[in-house]
């Protein structure tokens, strides 16, 4: 039996490289849906824990809005269009990061 090959990056990985963050999770359980997502369809991808704000109204006031601990995903950019077009099409559509979410590692230390 083939083992899949994870498509998970170290950081170190895109370094020089002008990458797009792709994604922000809020909740473990959908961090792990995207990172199957992106597997899955054999995107290289990167962690990294930031801050985000999350809508009351986004969540139904279950929760209060605030800034919070996020998983966000980062691709290398050339990826970044095909990989938010995976993700909404598995219904993953409320983390999504707009095009302008590009980053130049080269000035930001992860």
């Amino acid at each position: 039996m083939q083992s899949a090959v994870m498509a998970r990056l170290d950081f170190d990985q895109f370094r020089d490289k002008e990458v797009s963050r792709i994604y922000i999770a809020g909740e473990l359980a959908e961090a792990t849906r995207v990172e199957a997502v992106l597997t899955r369809h054999g995107i290289d991808y990167a962690v990294e824990v930031e801050p985000y704000q999350r809508s009351a109204l986004r969540v139904l006031t279950l929760f209060s809005s605030g800034v919070y601990a996020g998983a966000a995903f980062f691709v290398l950019s050339g990826q970044a269009s095909f990989a938010r077009h995976v993700l909404r099409a598995a219904g993953l559509k409320g983390g999504i990061q707009d095009d302008d979410a590009e980053v130049d590692l080269l000035s930001t230390d992860h």
